[in-house]
């Protein structure tokens, strides 16, 4: 475990909230999709910003903490984008207007730190106290992972009427029945409304929360210490608006992508129970190096890149959809 002071998790937070006041005070001050080279500029930053904390990690602890968050990095950062495939078919399904969607995002992944923040402490106590229970998060990524595989390329849907969070909200608040700018709530005739972005925001938050159940299980198998855990998850998760707005319209053309997040998900998974398995087989127990996960993670990820390349190479040009598609919500109060 690193020694880390209080100081050092209040000044790395005091960063991430600074660094998210410039984006949505300085840079984003006015709604507006983002142009490719604005989300490709800040995707950049998001990068060689983990780029230069790695390299930090690496002279201030050592080889082994930085090759932990590195891979820790990479493993949140290419489940991330999973995140994307729903975004594109929720914004899709809502008609949510591009230039409001960098708003919806802001919001949803300040949240996601947040809940991230707690399931950490939360896994961390859990092995703390219950060391046994690495072998449980282990089996459930296996499982999600040879599930992801099976479950092939069929396309996600969106089903707003069937999430708890959403019905809870309705409950207590009427919906409006258009969008009004960038707001999440209105008055009319006196009376407080939700508007649709608002129901938006709250599926992306509760979507974060179901791609947590995975990503945080599978971060802990390549390191237990709670500040490289977060750490690598916050920069995962900043990099994660850019990313949309950089692969949106080309997400689609990955098809391989779902295989590779599927092999990294079981490799992890396997990488939890593998000294356990090898007890059984051999008497010892033996590790998986860090060398080799980062080997595994990248080779996956290169070759479904790769394979999605070749086939979009060889697959006839679908023609584009219409992009004047109507602005109007789909969920009414």
């Amino acid at each position: 475990m690193m020694d880390v002071s209080v100081w050092i998790w209040v000044g790395f937070i005091a960063f991430v909230l600074a660094m998210l006041a410039i984006d949505l005070g300085v840079f984003n001050r006015k709604a507006h999709a983002p142009s490719m080279r604005e989300a490709g500029m800040w995707t950049v930053v998001w990068v060689t910003l983990a780029a230069i904390f790695a390299g930090v990690i690496f002279l201030w602890e050592g080889h082994d903490a930085g090759m932990q968050f590195v891979t820790g990095y990479l493993i949140e950062y290419s489940l991330s984008v999973d995140n994307i495939f729903v975004f594109v078919l929720l914004f899709g399904a809502f008609r949510v207007p591009p230039a409001y969607q960098h708003r919806v995002l802001f919001w949803g992944i300040l949240g996601a730190l947040i809940m991230r923040g707690a399931m950490i402490i939360l896994g961390a106590a859990l092995l703390e106290r219950f060391e046994w229970i690495i072998y449980v998060f282990g089996a459930f990524l296996v499982y999600s992972g040879l599930k992801l595989i099976f479950q092939g390329d069929e396309e996600e849907e969106v089903h707003p009427e069937g999430n708890l969070l959403v019905r809870i909200v309705r409950r207590f608040l009427p919906v409006a029945q258009d969008y009004h700018g960038e707001r999440f709530l209105v008055r009319q005739g006196g009376k407080l409304m939700i508007t649709p972005l608002l129901i938006v925001l709250l599926i992306v938050e509760s979507t974060d929360l179901i791609f947590a159940v995975d990503s945080i299980p599978a971060i802990f198998a390549v390191t237990r210490d709670p500040f490289l855990v977060f750490t690598s998850n916050v920069f995962a998760i900043l990099g994660l608006r850019s990313l949309y707005f950089l692969l949106a319209n080309v997400v689609g053309k990955f098809y391989y992508l779902r295989h590779a997040l599927s092999v990294i998900l079981t490799f992890v998974g396997i990488k939890m129970l593998w000294p356990e398995i090898t007890v059984l087989l051999t008497g010892e127990a033996h590790h998986i190096s860090i060398g080799l996960s980062l080997s595994v993670i990248l080779g996956a990820l290169a070759l479904a890149v790769l394979a999605s390349f070749i086939r979009a190479r060889r697959q006839p040009a679908e023609p584009d959809a219409p992009a004047d598609a109507p602005a109007e919500p789909v969920l009414h109060g």
